[in-house]
């Protein structure tokens, strides 16, 4: 059985970006794939506030969706890299644009979302 949006996504840019976005830990994943943590181990590590199984999730999103890469090494310890893809490394202006923003207005943003 295959998932069926309730909602339809609205035929414009912006939604799709949302789509692809969305998610606690996404904007966080492409930055630090962009800069070179790949493992899985490593991203859990860098953010220890997401538990595995989000992380995981989220990461197969944006395999889904094509932004970062996924190879599985045949080793006797199965061995996983993400690397971004051309179209994910298109997107980086735009998430170090949110990510310069956030923490330039960090103390405004941490007063109003509390």
């Amino acid at each position: 059985m295959t998932y069926q949006r309730k909602i339809p996504i609205l035929e414009c840019g912006h939604e799709y970006v949302r789509e692809i976005l969305y998610g606690r830990w996404k904007i966080t994943l492409i930055y630090y794939i962009a800069n070179g943590v790949s493992r899985p181990g490593e991203l859990q590590r860098k953010i220890p506030q997401a538990s595995r199984r989000v992380l995981d999730v989220q990461l197969n999103q944006l395999v889904k969706h094509e932004i970062i890469s996924k190879t599985v090494y045949d080793e006797s310890v199965a061995k996983v890299e993400y690397r971004l893809t051309a179209f994910g490394a298109s997107l980086l202006p735009v998430v170090m644009t949110v990510i310069e923003w956030g923490n330039k207005n960090f103390k405004e943003l941490k007063r109003v979302t509390r």
